[in-house]
């Protein structure tokens, strides 16, 4: 192991951009099938990883879609998130922003509350037994209509106290963010903060959408800002933080090389970027594999890693006095390793 290798593993880091279906494994899969009686379309974890190549977004979906389908029990949404959380925490993620999409479990008949409860006790026990700060953020699924979305809204009423923003995920193309303007604007009343994916297969025109229509607080993806120069300037006017999230871009073929990924001109431009995992179980990889990756492909230093992990600090939605706490564990710990080098 290189001293980059050794210095990103160590790295103190936020994830902010990690949906939590998304980090269903295998292994966790068959279990929870089992456990529920349920009938796999997949005879083995074999299997299951050789439908792991995708084409698109839209052809990954589709699987993500039948591997949720094993979540019925709180206890099987805790152990969804007990999992992830543990797995973070040996990349240094001390504090996880995690999207789940109510819907998908919804519409299958499982209720809103069985869905809280379980990821609230997962969370629970990262913040006992791992000292992490986690945060919730619930997204709609923009292939529905806002409709589906404004009744997910009501019936997370009861929670709001628990929810800390609202996002927007599932297929892009086609579904652009101005479609839920009116859902967002009575989120952000309800007091919750705004993220959006766009700007992953969609046009830049959908990264304007989010920023002017919906007023998201911070931009999910949007590595297609590159082909709109005047809106980098903006967005590095705005300190907008972007989640990045590059095992993903590469397995869904949005970038094809990843010698060529967008991070390393967004961030000379200027960009508050960000490194994640996006649905790790996926696409190969969680957020110390992401950096590694770049540190691989890209001319970045150990000072890019380090401004990169203070980025995602800054982009969250902690309080002034929790972030400045964790920056100062960030500084002391690069302070620290370039002692040794």
């Amino acid at each position: 192991m290189n001293n980059l290798s050794q210095f990103i593993k160590g790295l103190p880091k936020a994830e902010l951009h990690l949906h939590i279906e998304g980090s269903l494994e295998p292994t966790l899969m068959f279990q929870l099938a089992e456990r529920n009686r349920i009938k796999l379309p997949f005879k083995d974890i074999e299997s299951v990883k050789e439908a792991y190549n995708f084409n698109n977004l839209q052809e990954f979906l589709n699987i993500y879609y039948q591997g949720a389908n094993v979540l019925r029990t709180e206890e099987d949404f805790r152990d969804l998130a007990r999992d992830y959380f543990y797995r973070a925490s040996r990349d240094n993620v001390i504090h996880s922003e995690i999207f789940f999409d109510p819907q998908t479990h919804t519409d299958r008949g499982i209720p809103f509350d069985v869905v809280m409860r379980g990821l609230l006790a997962g969370i629970a026990e990262a913040e006992s037994q791992l000292g992490m700060t986690v945060q919730l953020i619930m997204c709609f699924l923009r292939h529905l209509d806002e409709e589906s979305a404004f009744t997910t809204l009501r019936m997370a009423e009861p929670w709001l106290d628990k929810i800390t923003a609202v996002g927007l995920d599932s297929s892009e193309v086609g579904h652009p963010p101005s479609k839920f303007k009116h859902v967002f604007a009575t989120a952000r009343q309800k007091g919750l903060k705004l993220v959006a994916h766009a700007g992953e297969e969609g046009p830049p025109s959908y990264i304007d959408e989010a920023i002017d229509v919906l007023k998201v607080d911070r931009l999910d993806h949007g590595n297609r800002i590159v082909e709109d120069p005047l809106l980098v300037t903006r967005m590095a006017r705005s300190g907008m933080t972007f989640t990045l999230c590059p095992l993903s871009n590469q397995k869904l073929q949005v970038v094809k090389d990843l010698k060529k990924h967008p991070l390393p001109y967004m961030l000379k431009h200027g960009l508050r970027v960000t490194i994640n995992s996006d649905d790790p179980a996926y696409f190969g990889g969680y957020v110390n594999d992401n950096y590694q990756v770049l540190a691989e492909n890209c001319a970045l230093d150990a000072n890019d890693f380090a401004l990169i992990a203070r980025n995602s600090f800054l982009g969250s939605f902690l309080s002034d006095e929790t972030v400045t706490h964790y920056i100062e564990v960030l500084d002391k710990y690069t302070a620290s390793f370039e002692a040794r080098a």
